[in-house]
């Protein structure tokens, strides 16, 4: 089974800056779409940003448009969350998942159930 393994995350004060990485565990994830998702509490879970396997694609929520950027580095396995100017409503689990696209370069999906495989979730605070 493949796995997705995220770093960073955590305690920050409004506006300030965090990163978010994700990473596949035992295999190279070219040829995947990636996403990134967020969960509040006693909220359901929602879409965040998504890139493309080729990386020429990217889409974010309007929520986070202008503040965040998804990015990856085929070269190093892995796909990036920046996430600049947070606010206290940016606080969340936040989740990266891996889509297979084999034909597609240029797909991105910003649905839950088109993504394939899940990261465990890391948690970003944002004080007031």
């Amino acid at each position: 089974q493949e796995q997705l393994v995220q770093s960073g995350g955590g305690l920050v004060q409004a506006g300030g800056s965090l990163r978010l990485s994700c990473a596949p565990s035992g295999r190279t994830f070219s040829r995947y779409a990636m996403g990134w998702f967020r969960q509040a509490p006693g909220k359901e879970r929602e879409f965040v940003s998504a890139i493309s396997w080729s990386g020429g694609s990217t889409f974010h929520a309007d929520s986070v448009k202008g503040r965040f950027t998804i990015s990856r580095d085929n070269a190093k396995n892995t796909v990036y969350l920046q996430m600049n100017s947070l606010k206290p409503e940016d606080t969340a689990a936040y989740y990266c998942a891996a889509k297979y696209n084999k034909y597609i370069s240029s797909g991105y999906y910003t649905r839950e159930s088109e993504y394939d495989y899940w990261g465990q979730g890391t948690q970003v605070t944002v004080s007031s």
